[in-house]
């Protein structure tokens, strides 16, 4: 399969993406709880979301990483998400970039953009990249008050795919299924994402 450098892959429907997060307990449970984030949860950190589910199990370590025991799938509003994406920056500028203009926008936008490298179920780095979304200010503002749809508490599913791994098994059939994610041309370019 020939990957794009820069491409999303996520989990999506017409409405909403599924973007992946590692929480202590003291946070997840309340957010599940609640389904939003809650205190205390704290609204003035930069909060990294992840649309790719093996990435954030390499971040996580499987859930189990001190302070990243309880892993999240939090399905948010496609509309909030490419908001995000529209309002963002990439946190390092790509070769060829104005560093003046760059530095501006960088100081203006709530959102950061990150490719880092794809990783298969065993942590190894692949060829193409997946992104990181940073948000901060208005974009954490719109993350917990509108965009949110629903939190589910993956862990369970994240110990059972860490115990097949440990065993020698196969775990493809047991992660969530990821697609391509559509992105308008002008976003794309905002994002630094691959273009066909």
């Amino acid at each position: 399969m020939n990957v794009p450098y820069r491409q999303i892959r996520a989990a999506f429907t017409d409405d909403a993406i599924t973007v992946y997060q590692a929480y202590d307990p003291a946070i997840a449970a309340p957010a599940v709880a609640a389904q939003r984030f809650v205190p205390p949860f704290r609204r003035e950190r930069m909060t990294w979301i992840k649309p790719s589910f093996l990435w954030m199990m390499y971040r996580c370590g499987w859930a189990t990483k001190p302070g990243q025991t309880r892993v999240l799938a939090v399905d948010i509003a496609r509309e909030g998400f490419e908001w995000a994406l529209r309002h963002s920056c990439l946190s390092h500028p790509d070769p060829g970039t104005d560093h003046d203009m760059w530095k501006r926008r960088l100081r203006e936008s709530p959102v950061r953009i990150q490719w880092d490298p794809e990783r298969d179920p065993h942590h190894n780095a692949l060829p193409y990249r997946s992104l990181q979304v940073g948000l901060s200010g208005d974009a954490v503002a719109g993350y917990v008050d509108r965009w949110t749809l629903r939190i589910t508490d993956l862990t369970d599913r994240v110990e059972d795919i860490r115990r097949a791994l440990r065993a020698g098994n196969d775990v493809t059939g047991m992660l969530p299924t990821e697609h391509p994610y559509p992105l308008p041309v002008e976003l794309a370019e905002t994002i630094g994402a691959s273009t066909p």
